[in-house]
């Protein structure tokens, strides 16, 4: 199996395990459900001050995720330009390795969501008029995320999230020859920041079902960065999993140097914990 297979295999597997440990506490659940219908009876309005409170201090929400993009749009370096489209498949057949998380810290209503997106894909070849030479070509993309803002609407039937602050990218490429050429591989990188705004909504359509909407965007290094996700979430007792589509859109033009003129938009899945 190749590296690429592995590495993707083992994020997989750590997803899937996370997914088997969520079912696995809905037999326990389920099992103490009646207490809790007879506890419910039994409440009282200084139990839904206590409730109130569980709100207040310090929250944190950790997300690991899976995100399947497709690609297009145009790319290009020193003044020559091509366009690129990929679906999620041909993306992921390139997968080497990668790590995406999404953290969702919370001080009573200060919000401090962080994304991080870092992925590496590799190929390679032999080049057609020397067979006895291969290119090794890597392409490493990384997407951090970090806001800060405000709650400015908390019921519970619909929370609003205002927010503002970064978007960090570095894309990198490496080109490797064997055997090698002057003792060399040959590589180049790009590396800017965006100021983004925007919000997350949710939506509780019961009270095991949220729906989510995020959206973001701003400027800096690049024209234009902006992004648009929603996620339907399933509450389990300790955690929900959550299903939903991303799109992220960015236009990088600082000169004849590097183009990076691309839509990125597929399937994600996540599951999320409660740690406190």
């Amino acid at each position: 199996m190749r590296l690429y297979q592995r590495g993707y295999v083992v994020i997989a597997l750590y997803l899937l395990l996370n997914v088997m440990f969520c079912f696995s506490a809905i037999a326990e659940e389920d099992s103490t459900k009646a207490g809790e219908k007879a506890q419910k009876k039994q409440a009282s309005s200084p139990a839904t001050g206590s409730a109130a409170n569980a709100e207040e201090g310090w929250h944190l929400a950790i997300t690991p995720y899976l995100w399947f993009p497709g690609v297009h749009g145009t790319v290009g370096a020193l003044g020559h330009y091509a366009s690129v489209h990929a679906s999620a498949a041909d993306v992921l057949s390139y997968f080497n390795i990668g790590l995406m998380g999404h953290f969702d810290i919370r001080h009573d209503r200060i919000v401090m969501p962080l994304d991080i997106f870092w992925v590496r894909l590799k190929d390679d070849k032999a080049i057609p008029f020397d067979p006895a030479v291969s290119a090794e070509v890597k392409v490493t993309e990384t997407i951090l995320t970090q806001k800060i803002g405000a709650r400015v609407v908390d019921s519970e039937k619909l929370k609003v999230d205002a927010l503002v602050g970064i978007r960090y990218w570095h894309l990198g490429t490496n080109l490797s020859l064997t055997p090698s050429i002057f003792g060399r591989d040959f590589s180049d990188s790009a590396n800017w920041v965006d100021g983004v705004a925007g919000a997350k909504i949710e939506f509780p359509l019961s009270p095991k079902a949220v729906l989510t909407i995020a959206g973001d965007a701003g400027t800096g290094g690049a024209k234009l960065d902006y992004q648009v996700a929603g996620l339907l979430g399933y509450k389990l007792k300790k955690c929900m999993l959550q299903v939903g589509w991303r799109y992220l859109d960015v236009n990088y033009r600082p000169g004849k140097t590097v183009v990076l003129d691309v839509a990125q938009s597929g399937l994600v899945l996540g599951v999320t914990f409660n740690v406190k």
